[in-house]
């Protein structure tokens, strides 16, 4: 969906609970039970993924966002086993496959992950 929704890899920074403040015209998706999907209603921008369960604010800004992201280290990379065969990204950072990721989602629906 990632890659639908960007046309790549949807490179993201993670913002703190509580953090995340905006002003204008911005729209979402729910694009699942469990998160939403926002853009800039004026220029189509990815803005953020948002979890959408109670109790968890979490959101992944999108980098492009951010002046001069490039130079922040890529800390986990996920769907590792579902990517297209030529993203390869350099160095050593943890990786997730498609079902760790949704296993740790069904802990947050369960309620069973802090």
């Amino acid at each position: 969906m990632c890659r639908r929704w960007t046309g790549s890899a949807f490179l993201e920074i993670d913002a703190k609970p509580g953090s995340l403040t905006y002003d204008g015209p911005v729209k979402s998706y729910a694009s699942s039970d469990w998160a939403e999907r926002a853009w800039c209603d004026s220029c189509g921008s990815t803005l953020w993924y948002h979890l959408t369960l109670p109790g968890h604010d979490y959101y992944s800004l999108s980098a492009g966002l951010v002046e001069n992201a490039g130079g922040l280290p890529l800390k986990t990379e996920i769907y590792i086993d579902v990517k297209p065969a030529g993203y390869a990204f350099a160095g050593d950072h943890e990786i997730k496959t498609k079902a760790e990721v949704e296993a740790g989602f069904a802990a947050f629906v369960e309620g069973t992950k802090p």
